[in-house]
């Protein structure tokens, strides 16, 4: 049997696809030290400010950074955000195949935080009308060109219009047979991500795909039954603190793996999932099975939320994750 260091040594230049909402997440950082005399809420005095790749723009840089060969297909607007964004991704290695809309902006979430890692407040600039017409057209058949040869296909919906029913049965269709689809999914309808190998919600995403609460294991391992009920695919579900709670159907019956959480101190859980799907992705592409990949996955999550804001793991960071968890 493989080791998980093993599984993360053939990452590199594994061919994955990811499509889905791209985003740019903009902080603007400084000190508060008073309340406004206008109204009850804090000054923040301006220290500094940043833009990092988010959403599936996000879910690709974590990609390339483990290795991968990494191709991006997702909508922007025709706007500054957009032509600031596109030299990060070639930055990054990404080979970015993205879609001008004039008729949205590039979806940008501004988080006015303290220096002390703080969120004061968010603004976010975005349309989450579904694509269609052109867009739609274009979006297709840049993931089925994109899909050629991949050893791995990511749906990354964040509820912001790209990742509609039409483009869930596009990737399906063009994800090459034996190769995994996987899903991060946004919204409650789960019958919208058949035809996906697996599907990856949060707990708070699980209850409202399932309508149940989710408080326990037997509880996750309800909503992953019902999930696989529904749509066919294996199921993990992040449960945060609780780690999580895997359901493989890949056999002739599934299989379920609880799996507890690794971090040791929680900063900022943004981007956490984005990191989760992408080591999801590269461990299947890799050929581990789902409890394997979901363990190394389950590492990458722990490093990712003890950090600020999105980012990306790299190799060599989860390879010292594995090192020190004695995997």
């Amino acid at each position: 049997m493989s080791t998980l260091r093993d599984l993360v040594d053939r990452f590199r230049g594994l061919d994955v696809v990811v499509a889905g909402d791209v985003m740019v997440d903009h902080f603007i950082v400084g000190r508060v030290d008073r309340i406004s005399p206008e109204a009850p809420v804090p000054v923040v005095r301006f220290d500094h400010e940043e833009r990092r790749a988010g959403g599936a723009a996000n879910v690709a840089t974590n990609l390339a950074a483990l290795g991968a060969d990494t191709r991006l297909v997702g909508v922007t607007g025709d706007d500054a955000e957009a032509r600031d964004l596109a030299p990060r991704l070639a930055a990054a290695g990404i080979d970015a195949r993205l879609v001008a809309d004039p008729a949205r902006p590039t979806t940008r979430k501004v988080r006015i935080v303290t220096t002390r890692n703080q969120q004061v407040a968010r603004v976010d600039y975005e349309g989450d009308a579904e694509i269609a017409g052109d867009v739609l057209a274009a979006v297709t058949a840049r993931i089925a060109d994109a899909a050629r040869g991949a050893r791995a296909v990511i749906l990354s919906d964040y509820r912001k219009g790209v990742i509609t029913p039409a483009v869930v049965r596009a990737a399906a269709e063009a994800t090459p047979a034996g190769v995994p689809l996987l899903v991060d999914p946004k919204v409650p309808q789960a019958d919208r991500y058949r035809g996906a190998t697996l599907i990856t919600p949060n707990h708070h995403e699980a209850e409202l795909m399932t309508q149940t609460d989710i408080r326990t294991d037997a509880d996750a391992a309800r909503a992953a039954r019902a999930l696989h009920e529904r749509t066919g695919a294996s199921i993990l579900i992040t449960r945060g603190e609780h780690g999580m709670w895997v359901l493989d159907a890949s056999g002739p019956s599934p299989v379920e793996t609880p799996l507890a959480a690794t971090a040791r101190e929680v900063a900022d859980v943004t981007g956490a999932g984005d990191t989760v799907i992408a080591v999801l992705g590269l461990g299947l592409a890799a050929g581990a099975t789902l409890a394997d990949a979901a363990r190394l996955a389950n590492l990458a999550a722990g490093l990712v939320v003890a950090r600020f804001g999105p980012v990306a793991v790299s190799a060599a960071d989860l390879a010292r994750a594995i090192s020190d968890s004695g995997c």
